[in-house]
Parts: structure tokens; sequence; C-alpha cells
């Protein structure tokens, strides 16, 4: 079964364009870019998919001459499937197992830019990495993510839901049924998360065990992988920084912490390569004086998340039956999951052509320690947001930043239905696409 995504229409537009360049579908394990790409690939007449990792003699056609017209013509005869030009879908997929394919891509631009070419692949970063001026200006990079909570109401057809909630805004508030509603679909889709298997299994069979079980087998899966990412990097020592970060979530991360037995560069070469592998998404300190936001930040000031809330609650081993149950939403922001969840979707639901960053504000002063959460650009305005897991709590960091930066106003994301006051906008946990979208 096949879930619409935010990413097909994409994916539909690129196609259609008359200056198209090879598309490079970037993204973590199992956040679903194979599956995405093979549904696309039914639009077309004809499609072709090189798996570089499970086919190995596909390699043996990408060593010398990497001539886009002599590769079509050996893998229409391979594949028995013509290659036509506005007809047909050639699909590379973990094309960082082939080094020389992912390099061939800028001359499919150069030499057959009518032709329809996708490639996608894990852990490219690593690859990317190991080659110099990689397809500058002849290449375009797309990031897909685990679903996002829009995405999770479109996959259980509550278009309606959706509708009215993207019409909804802080002068526009929901019915409170309907709200209540959206935060029921919420604590579901904490505890699920947003990885592909997980939300089709629970949509086919809405069993919510049998989803802890995927989530589990994920979880191996993905430190199985970790012996893939780099030799000189110990599994076990990533697999104690990726555990770390999970446990740290909500503060700042420290090293040493992490792993016993290992100095700090050796955690931090751990840490960047779960970075690059798109399973931990860093949160960096930013002064926040001027835009761009990055431009002030420290990179020796980070906080870390997880990628997925479903496969971070199973790593914390956090009680389903409690998160669903509890009325109370404090009692359930075990390990800051409200936070990690607003962080998440604030990539999710940013411009997929671009990796995007996380940021945050802290000042540490003596008896005055203040941090705001999140900082975001949004056109020329630095715009600080909080996060708090239920319907109250203190704003005493976020007028302190307003204040001292001279912004106009600061953004709160709680379980609160939307509203305003004083020089706070307020926004539904589950609101974060329509604080993006919407114009301030």
């Amino acid at each position: 079964m096949y879930l619409t995504r935010n990413i097909d229409s994409e994916l539909l537009q690129w196609s259609k364009s008359e200056h198209r360049k090879p598309l490079l579908v970037r993204g973590a394990r199992q956040v679903g870019k194979s599956s995405t790409i093979k549904e696309f690939g039914k639009q077309f007449e004809y499609f072709i998919e090189l798996n570089f990792e499970e086919w190995k003699q596909l390699h043996q056609l990408f060593t010398g001459n990497l001539d886009p017209l002599r590769l079509c013509e050996n893998l229409a005869i391979l594949f028995n499937t013509p290659i036509i030009p506005g007809k047909t879908l050639v699909f590379f997929d973990e094309i960082q197992s082939c080094k020389s394919a992912l390099s061939s891509l800028r001359f499919f631009y150069e030499k057959m830019p009518e032709l329809h070419v996708i490639a996608a692949g894990s852990l490219l970063e690593f690859t990317l990495s190991e080659i110099p001026s990689f397809g500058v200006g002849r290449i375009r990079s797309i990031f897909l993510y685990p679903f996002s909570f829009d995405e999770f109401l479109i996959a259980n057809n509550e278009h309606f839901l959706l509708e009215a909630k993207q019409k909804a805004n802080c002068s526009n508030p929901l019915h409170e049924s309907i709200h209540d509603k959206l935060v029921l679909m919420l604590k579901r889709f904490l505890i699920l998360g947003g990885m592909p298997e997980v939300i089709c299994n629970y949509i086919e069979n809405n069993n919510l065990l049998e989803c802890q079980r995927i989530l589990d087998d994920l979880r191996i899966s993905l430190k199985t992988d970790f012996a893939k990412y780099r030799l000189k990097v110990p599994v076990s020592r990533l697999t104690e920084v990726f555990d770390s970060v999970a446990n740290q979530t909500g503060g700042k991360f420290v090293y040493s912490k992490s792993a016993a037995e290992s100095n700090h560069k050796q955690i931090k070469a751990a840490l960047n390569l779960l970075i690059l592998a798109g399973l931990v998404v860093p949160i960096t300190h930013s002064s926040a004086n001027g835009i761009p936001i990055g431009a002030q930040s420290n990179e020796k000031k980070r906080k870390m998340i997880l990628f997925d809330t479903g496969i971070f609650q199973r790593t914390q081993e956090l009680n389903i039956a409690e998160l669903l149950m509890e009325s109370k939403f404090e009692t359930i922001n075990k390990g800051s999951i409200a936070e990690q969840f607003i962080g998440l979707e604030l990539i999710k639901s940013s411009n997929c052509y671009q990796p995007n960053s996380l940021f945050y504000w802290q000042r540490e002063a003596l008896n005055s320690n203040a941090e705001v959460d999140f900082l975001i650009q949004k056109q020329n305005e630095i715009i600080p947001i909080e996060v708090k897991a239920g319907t109250k709590g203190t704003m005493q960091s976020m007028f302190l930043f307003l204040k001292e930066k001279d912004r106009s106003y600061g953004v709160r994301f709680s379980l609160e239905n939307f509203s305003e006051y004083d020089k706070v906008k307020v926004y539904p946990l589950y609101a974060v696409s329509n604080f993006l979208n919407q114009k301030p």
C-alpha cells in the first residue's frame, strides 16, 4: 500500500519542468525514498530501476566511459526496456554504493537533459564528501523525511480535519471539539512516529502494539547499519552515542555522558556520522543578533534530537498506554517529546530543496539563565519559539529575548487552541505547518 506524500507533487512539478536536472532524493534509511519514486514511476510509459546495492554487476556498466548515450543503450538491452526521453523514467537506487554512477548524473544533464533521471540513496553524505566538485549546478537535491503530522492526517483519510486545521489561525481558532480531535490524533502520531512502514501498518491494522514491534525491528535494523558507516568508528560507540542522544533530549548535549570509555574527539566523530546519516538532528545555539541566524551560531553549544518520535519512544521504552490514556499532557512529555516533535515538524514543513538547520537561544548569566527552544527566520524577522507540553507555563525567557533583541513577537506551541496575547502568538502543537505557511 502506498500512502500519499507531500513530495509527490514536487516530483510531478519536476517532471514537467523545461529546465529539468537529474534529481537526487536524499534522506535517512527507511523514510520511503524508493517506494515514493516507484509510485511516481507509474506515470511513465517505461520505468527502469537500477539497485546498485542489490545487483553488484551493474557497477561494471559505470566503469570507464560515462557517456549517457552509451549507458542508455546498454541499460535498454540489459532490462529489455526502451529508454525514450519523455516516456521513460530511469531510477538509480542505492546510488551511494556506486560512486561512478553518482558521478554520471552530471553528464545526463549535459548531454541528455530531456531524459527523466532520479537517483536515491542513504548515507549519501559520506559518498558525496569523497567526490570533489560533485555536479555543481547540474544536479538538484530534494530531501525526504519521515511522515509529517499533516501527511499522517491524509494517510488516515482525515482530509476535512486537515482542511479545517489549515484554515485556522491565531485570530480564527478551531471549535474546541475539532481541537480535541486533533490533540488525540497528535498523541497517536507521537507514539507511532513517521516511519512509512509503521504508518502503513497502522492504517491497515489499527494495531498499536504491532506498530511497536515494527518500530523495534526498525531500531535494530538502523543500529545494524552502523557497521556500514565508517571503519574508523566502532559500532559499539555509535550505538552508545545514539542512545545517549535519546537520553539527553531536551538539554544541551554533554559529550562526557555519551560513552564512558571514549574521549571527546571519538564521541564527536560518532555524533557527526549519525548527523550525516540523518538519524540525529542538531539544534545549534545562536546569539541571534541578526540574519542569517546561522551566522551567529556556536557549534560547541548544541542540543540533539533523534529523527523520529516513534524510534525515540521505543529507545526510551515509554509506556504507550500512559501516553494514550493520560489526560494531562505534561506527564506524558517524558524526554521532552513535545520539543522534539516541534523541531522535527519545523524541518519537515520547510523547503524540501535544501537541508534545514535548527537553532535555539540561551543566555547564561549569574542568577539569570534564559533559554528559547527554537529560533526561526521568517522573511527578515527572527522569531523565537517556546514549546510547552501542556496549556500553562511562564514565558519569562520569551519576553526577555523579545526585549533584549528588540523583536516584534514570539510564538508559543502548546496544547492551547489558536490564540494571541501581548506579543505572543499561540499555536497548538499540531499546527507547525500553519505557522510556517501563514503570513505574519
